[in-house]
């Protein structure tokens, strides 16, 4: 018997299929982009993003014949909301508020009817443009007609079993995504929907990840080759999906995601001081394993190595793309051992907690006429390390700890990346044997919810292992303690000056 696990992501899909080991026993990909039909727009195509997401499954259930698969569930991005009518149709694209600019219109009004810590207390998340309350909205004053046909707005791991046939629902970390979200309550805030001027009839019923939602439909099942009547099972916001699938279900343990931000998601059992957590610029959220948060720290991460790659590198990236050979390898193998003699402020892009910077810049320091390209790009990876490590320093007295690193992601195929976060953060990195963690923890909610596991804990240790743990190395790590030091000098000796060059 096997698992599917959907992972429906920002930029593309994908279908995994696990036995209940944890072996991966087929997976497919598709790609899919944003429309921009005006400046500061992000849209997905729901329609195309739903046709992509079936053509998928039926890939994989093709590939698993000889092991059917007995549950469903689905983990995806958070904030896009796509409208749906009671009888299954996609109404209207899927905003993505996360790089969508028009809920910034509404951000004055919504801060003045309600404090940030007042907010905080409710949901767990300070007031922004990047939350589905203000598509919400816009949709209700720009597209009335489409705003009045939907029945409800629904996130996209909802979606996907909604279209397979289960009942309307939102698990609570996606739910909490909305800024519309009663942690406490575990269900829609009055305060809040009244806040925003907003109909709860519009939004999906909440539930717990691992809930059966409801049943492959026969139409469903004939159209993707599957048997009807498979429990479809709540999913979860994918940065809890993956914590999931690396294991982290307990205090102490964190993911490390080492995709286009790296982020860093510590788990913890008891809600925090609003006053600890707005000051370092944290949320909070349910994890998807019962009675458990997670908050994430996060910055810019694979896009700064992949800018680093088409600056310096380009035509070996071109070459290494036309033979088939792994470009990062190469580039990572020049790095020196040791701290670089570079060091950087990854100020490339809008930065992350706590501050958010936006009107800085990145800088390079200590760049001479001897210098290799190598020692840049360590440059680049340390400095990456050194802005988590300065918000994983201040987490102390909010009663957070991180004890261990679960890594994720493209960066964790790099042994060397692995090992600079180590010895930077003075933490074991441990690397799962199953990289695709966000539609493992997928797999892992559908085998609870169908019953093949008594619990998340069960789940995870008979489906997550690892291949290898990354131990600090001792001298590395005390070297590093001078550059980090050095390193928190830069941005408060630089920052007046950055911010006028902005």
């Amino acid at each position: 018997m096997s698992l599917l696990g959907i992972d429906a992501g920002t930029t593309g899909v994908k279908a995994v299929v696990f036995d209940e080991s944890g072996h991966q026993l087929a997976a497919a990909y598709a790609e899919y982009d944003f429309l921009r039909p005006h400046p500061g727009w992000a849209e997905l195509d729901a329609n195309d993003v739903w046709q992509k997401t079936q053509r998928v499954i039926q890939r994989v259930v093709a590939a698993t014949k000889a092991d059917p698969i007995t549950a469903i569930a689905a983990s995806s991005m958070g904030e896009a909301m796509t409208p749906v009518t009671a009888d299954r149709r996609i109404l209207g694209p899927s905003i993505n508020p996360n790089f969508d600019l028009r809920g910034e219109a509404y951000l004055p009004e919504l801060s003045v009817r309600l404090s940030d810590e007042r907010l905080y207390d409710i949901n767990g998340n300070a007031l922004g443009h990047n939350y589905s309350v203000v598509s919400l909205k816009w949709n209700k004053e720009h597209r009335p007609e489409l705003y009045d046909q939907a029945d409800h707005f629904l996130l996209w791991s909802g979606l996907i079993l909604y279209m397979l046939g289960a009942e309307p629902h939102v698990d609570y970390s996606l739910a909490n995504r909305t800024l519309l979200f009663d942690l406490a309550a575990e269900d829609w805030s009055g305060e809040l929907l009244g806040w925003a001027g907003l109909e709860r009839e519009k939004l999906p019923q909440t539930t717990a990840s691992g809930a059966v939602v409801g049943q492959l439909s026969p139409a469903m099942a004939a159209e993707l080759g599957l048997q009807a009547g498979i429990p479809l099972v709540a999913g979860a916001h994918d940065q809890c999906a993956n914590a999931l699938g690396c294991g982290v279900i307990a205090e102490g343990q964190a993911v490390l995601g080492m995709g286009t931000f790296f982020t860093i998601t510590p788990v913890f059992a008891r809600r925090k001081p609003t006053d600890l957590m707005l000051a370092r610029g944290l949320n909070t959220e349910h994890h998807a394993a019962p009675g458990l948060y997670v908050c994430f720290l996060y910055n810019l991460g694979g896009a700064l190595v992949k800018w680093y790659r088409d600056a310096f590198a380009a035509s070996e990236r071109d070459e290494a793309r036309d033979s088939g050979r792994d470009i990062y390898a190469d580039l990572f193998a020049e790095m020196p051992s040791g701290p670089s003699s570079v060091l950087a402020l990854p100020h490339f892009g809008p930065t992350g907690p706590p501050d958010f910077i936006a009107d800085s810049s990145g800088v390079l320091v200590g760049i001479k006429l001897d210098t290799p390209r190598g020692a840049i790009l360590k440059g680049i990876v340390e400095g990456i390390a050194f802005y988590l490590r300065e918000v994983i320093d201040d987490l102390p007295p909010t009663g957070i700890r991180i004890d261990e690193l679960r890594a994720t992601g493209g960066g964790a195929k790099s042994d060397a990346w692995l090992q600079v976060v180590a010895d930077v953060m003075g933490l074991p990195v441990m690397r799962p044997t199953v990289t695709e963690s966000s539609a493992l923890g997928a797999a892992i909610i559908a085998g609870v919810g169908a019953g093949r596991f008594d619990s998340f804990a069960q789940g995870v240790e008979a489906m997550v292992s690892f291949e290898r743990t990354f131990q600090p190395d001792l001298t590395n790590h005390k070297r590093y303690q001078q550059r980090y030091l050095q390193y928190r000098q830069l941005w408060p000796l630089l920052k007046d000056y950055l911010r006028s060059l902005d």
